[in-house]
């Protein structure tokens, strides 16, 4: 995730340099045609324009709240998954004594328990990550050229990384196996880690209360992953994309009509009002021309907003404004290895900041 106080200018410039061309040939063609073929006829009114901008502004709004406020669940829903992961490893801690057994274990066995129910944890995180980065068909950084080029800025874990490179270490070599071979394998690391509970209530190592506080936690932990996939697999609806994307490109096309009678009604304005500098008469004869750059700005303020909300609304896709799931998951890991005092050798360090780069 883009971290820094703000984009430089440059840097949004060069993410949407493709469309600026786009607005200048717009916005060059018309006025080509009016002031150099001399089809004065080719304009139209304002007020009709303008309204189609202040619907244009109210749609466009309306999408980037919907963007921000699926970017924004995702965020709290990471935030769910640290505080249950805590809670998680709090009770893992403990929960996981000799006080109901008949066959105690030693310090180290409880130790190597605690540790494999830890390890299986981050296996589920991180096949949770892995999971909510596949490419989706709807997802912008598939087609739209721009978006790769910023992501092959950015290292992505789950990109560089397979999902059996990552478990590796984290499960036993049978469960990890069986992990691989379903469809859905975040869900199968929780179901492993209920079967090993219950192993667990068998031994005596864990009461059947506690065993119930396991199962909540289980529980909330599904939640989290469900509430993560709807995000993912759930797109922002398409007919309300769609349309947006239409009305936009609608607007940037006309625009360009309506400059011209303004600017040249400007201009008449100036020539009555008895312009006779040399330089501002020429400024004035040709005040049309000046409809391309202001064309062109307005243009890519709200097309430039549209893309704000096509970025937003897919916040696993893997760029720079997504929510940093391999960054949180690896301080969630740090955290809780730390909480049952595991070898602080064997614990990674944190992920530095790769998505600070320039698009």
């Amino acid at each position: 995730m883009y971290t820094k106080p703000k984009y430089p200018i440059v840097t949004v410039l060069k993410w949407t340099r493709r469309y600026i061309y786009i607005f200048f040939i717009t916005a060059l063609i018309p006025v080509l045609l009016y002031e150099v073929a001399g089809f004065k006829w080719l304009t139209l009114p304002w007020q009709p324009i303008g309204l189609i901008g202040m619907a244009l502004a109210f749609i466009t709004g309306f999408k980037n709240n919907a963007s921000y406020d699926r970017q924004w669940e995702a965020r709290k829903i990471y935030g769910g998954i640290v505080n249950a992961s805590r809670w998680f490893t709090t009770m893992v801690n403990d929960f996981v004594t000799n006080s109901n057994t008949d066959n105690p274990k030693t310090e180290a066995e409880l130790f190597q328990i605690r540790k494999t129910m830890v390890l299986r944890h981050v296996a589920w995180m991180s096949s949770l990550r892995h999971a909510l980065r596949q490419k989706k068909s709807w997802e912008t950084a598939k087609s739209n050229k721009s978006d790769q080029e910023h992501m092959k800025k950015i290292k992505v874990l789950e990109f560089e990384n397979s999902l059996s490179d990552e478990l590796e270490g984290y499960l036993p070599l049978d469960e990890k196996a069986k992990v691989l071979s379903k469809t859905n394998k975040q869900t199968a690391v929780l179901n492993f880690q209920s079967k090993h509970i219950r192993q667990l209530v068998s031994l005596g190592l864990i009461d059947n209360f506690r065993h119930v506080e396991f199962q909540n936690i289980i529980g909330e932990l599904f939640t989290l992953q469900g509430k993560a996939e709807r995000i993912k697999n759930f797109p922002y609806p398409r007919q309300f994309a769609t349309l947006n994307s239409y009305f936009v490109w609608i607007f940037i096309f006309i625009m360009p009509f309506g400059f011209m009678r303004q600017f040249d009604i400007t201009a008449q304005s100036l020539v009555a009002s008895g312009v006779h500098n040399a330089f501002f008469g020429f400024i004035v004869k040709h005040f049309v021309w000046l409809s391309i750059p202001f064309t062109i700005i307005i243009s890519w303020i709200f097309f430039a907003m549209e893309r704000v909300g096509d970025t937003s609304e897919n916040p696993f896709e893997g760029m720079g404004n997504d929510v940093p799931i391999s960054t949180i998951s690896r301080a969630i890991e740090i955290d809780i290895r730390e909480m049952i005092d595991d070898d602080k050798y064997e614990i990674p360090n944190p992920l530095p900041e790769y998505a600070n780069t320039q698009m």
